[in-house]
């Protein structure tokens, strides 16, 4: 497994020449922001020393004075500040705005900051940063995690968006640091329990049950009352123990290697099962409010589909050049009848109700209770699907869709 990781990381690993051009691009545009009682500091991966070959991604933090300043003025003049210097300025909401500039092949984030020296004084959830990074740098792990984003990255399980639902990059550096290394990390995840509860600092915190919905609770080293790993979602939580499992089995560096799931693939995935695909164009506008858009309609999809009894094996979505929906169901025909159970017998009134609205159906008595032998309006999954893509939760979402087999 060591020669594995050890090539891999050969592959991952900035190069002498790449980190020397990210710190004179670094170095430039700190020298360019001059706000007063404000100071600009490389942030994210690039401080930890945790980033990836190739991702050219940095995250630069404009410390405030908080005696100086106010906590709702600081992202406005940031925004002045860089007008500046850069023809091109995004903004970006979140729990406080900050913006996206381009720079040569760089995607270059200024996130403004309160310069606080206890996490206690936070007045956002980005002032607490800085000492994620210092925490995870003291522990001089930059490979190994390395080799846990890259590895991430590759199971289609990295970012923790709302419509991604992953590990974001700090959950991955808390975890790979907890356990000491990538290998003892994936030898730990092969064996996750449906809910795992992982507190690095032996913190000892209760936190509130609205922390505690994913099915990994991750106390923040920095932050005990917080819960690193909130965002992520079941699916790609089960997807990286199913990778871990893979990898332990057989080491290889395919696994490191991301794979673009092409229409082949899923057809084969499918077989002697129904797939259907949907093409689909998203809406234009901020990536993070598009992809949660996308996954909105997905589910939207996939509820009707189940409410109407189809049995799913597999769905999912992918997001490039093109955006893509499939399902794999039962190719069985669902049967001409289905049962409806109404209520109780001795619920007078109920039972009544429920007569008079199926009266057109046979109506019959088993358990106490009264049914409704229904006739199905859809027994395949295609007329349903045509008719799902025309409705308005799913309309609104996209700019286009349509069935693509």
């Amino acid at each position: 497994m060591q020669d594995v990781l050890k090539e891999v990381l050969k592959k991952i690993k900035p190069s002498k020449e790449e980190e020397k051009e990210v710190k004179k691009i670094v170095k430039d545009i700190l020298n360019k922001i001059k706000i007063k009682d404000a100071k600009p500091v490389l942030g994210g991966s690039g401080a930890k020393g945790t980033w990836l070959k190739g991702i050219h991604d940095i995250d630069i933090y404009v410390k405030f004075n908080p005696k100086k300043y106010k906590n709702g003025e600081i992202s406005k003049i940031v925004k002045k500040e860089l007008k500046k210097h850069f023809s091109r300025v995004e903004i970006l909401h979140g729990s406080r705005d900050y913006y996206r500039v381009y720079k040569d092949d760089y995607t270059i984030e200024f996130i403004p900051i309160m310069d606080i020296k206890k996490v206690e004084e936070a007045q956002n959830i980005t002032d607490v940063s800085p000492f994620h990074a210092k925490w995870v740098k003291k522990y001089k792990k930059g490979d190994e995690i390395r080799l846990a984003k890259a590895f991430c990255r590759a199971q289609n399980c990295y970012g923790a968006e709302s419509y991604i639902q992953g590990f974001s990059g700090y959950v991955l550096e808390i975890l790979t640091i907890h356990f000491g290394n990538f290998e003892k990390l994936l030898k730990k995840m092969a064996k996750f329990e449906r809910k795992e509860h992982i507190d690095p600092e032996k913190h000892g915190v209760k936190l509130d049950k609205a922390k505690t919905y994913s099915p990994l609770i991750l106390i923040d080293p920095v932050q005990p009352d917080r819960n690193a790993a909130a965002a992520l979602g079941r699916k790609k939580y089960n997807r990286m123990i199913q990778a871990a499992q893979k990898f332990l089995h057989h080491p290889t560096d395919n696994l490191f290697e991301k794979k673009e799931l092409t229409i082949e693939q899923l057809k084969q995935r499918a077989e002697g099962k129904k797939l259907i695909i949907l093409q689909v164009k998203p809406l234009k506008g901020k990536h993070d409010v598009v992809g949660a858009k996308l996954v909105k309609a997905l589910e939207y999809i996939r509820k009707q589909l189940m409410d109407k009894d189809f049995k799913i094996y597999d769905y999912n979505w992918k997001w490039d050049k093109k955006s893509l929906f499939w399902f794999i169901l039962d190719e069985e025909k669902l049967s001409e009848f289905k049962e409806h159970e109404g209520p109780r017998l001795k619920q007078e009134k109920h039972a009544k109700n429920f007569k008079k609205k199926n009266k057109k159906y046979k109506l019959y008595k088993k358990r106490g209770r009264i049914f409704a032998k229904v006739r199905r309006k859809y027994r395949i999954p295609g007329p349903l699907i045509k008719k799902l893509i025309l409705d308005e939760n799913v309309k609104n979402k996209v700019k286009e869709i349509k069935v693509l087999k």
